[in-house]
């Protein structure tokens, strides 16, 4: 057998993945030129940002626009100054919404696939259509119920607000995960006498951290990045930290500090950054895992 063919199939599979990551590398520049550009003027200070150009290397390296953008920046008419008291309200915010639309979508997914009842269908149904629903669409009707509880305003209306805007995505997750697993071995578990929540926390949870980590992802990314329901639904003491990012930009007086800015703009967006970069290859693995069955 020559070996002439085989030598091309290993010239073509080789130009193959050149192309592919040229590619991939130019698109990878594209996208992270605007970051390293906000890094580059963030680091540099006001006169060499007046005086030189607006792509260029820091002749010296400041991190005096991180201190203002931080904690002494004059953000509106607070008394505290700075990102800081806005960082702190979307931690506050963040982790129980995460956490609380996380295990309701664990749950609803969970009855959905092994504890189907009489129109849960329709109900699953019923309950997709949330994910297509803009944010605009359910402003007023959010506001009313919300001073009908009483927590307009509140850091808990916001995270009222996520979780229930959550639920949806999250148990369309956890339902097309779970409707992978075999059913037999949930009808074993019932006949060795398990019940609804010991089969839901010895048997379904600890197979389902790849679905746990893409939820999680995905609610922290919507949350964390969301601006609208922060300027609707808060008052200036629970305001999240993209409204606060919005108000260092536009409330300066005098000299527009670049510098601040993108200071204040990489520190809004440190969080996001983290998270897909600790667990992004996760996220696709849960994904794709949860995609065999609709």
């Amino acid at each position: 057998m020559s070996s002439k063919p085989l030598a091309d199939k290993r010239y073509a599979a080789i130009t193959g993945r050149t192309i592919v990551y040229s590619v991939l590398i130019i698109v990878a520049i594209y996208y992270l030129v605007p970051l390293l550009l906000m890094v580059l003027t963030s680091f540099r200070s006001m006169n060499e940002i007046r005086l030189g150009q607006l792509i260029e290397w820091p002749k010296s390296f400041s991190t005096e626009a991180w201190s203002e953008a931080w904690s002494q920046a004059q953000i509106g008419a607070r008394d505290e100054k700075g990102l800081r008291p806005y960082f702190i309200n979307s931690i506050l915010m963040v982790i129980p919404a995460v956490s609380i639309s996380t295990i309701l979508g664990a749950l609803n997914g969970y009855i959905l696939s092994f504890w189907r009842f009489r129109g849960s269908d329709a109900f699953f149904a019923i309950l997709l259509f949330g994910c297509f629903l803009p944010f605009q669409a359910i402003l007023l009707p959010m506001s009313q119920t919300l001073g009908w509880l009483g927590i307009s305003g509140t850091l808990g209306g916001l995270i009222f607000v996520h979780v229930t805007y959550g639920i949806p995505f999250t148990t369309l997750f956890f339902r097309n995960y779970y409707v992978n697993i075999p059913g037999e071995l949930i009808k074993a578990a019932k006949l060795d006498g398990a019940g609804f929540f010991t089969i839901f926390w010895r048997i379904i949870l600890p197979v389902s951290i790849p679905i746990i980590v893409v939820s999680v992802i995905w609610q922290f990314t919507q949350i964390w990045n969301d601006f609208l329901f922060g300027v609707v639904f808060s008052d200036p003491d629970s305001q999240p930290v993209t409204v606060g990012l919005n108000n260092l930009v536009n409330s300066s007086t005098g000299e527009k500090r670049y510098n601040v800015d993108m200071a204040g703009a990489i520190i809004a967006a440190l969080p996001t950054i983290v998270v897909y970069v600790v667990a992004g290859k996760y996220f696709v693995r849960g994904l794709t895992a949860g995609s065999v069955k609709g």
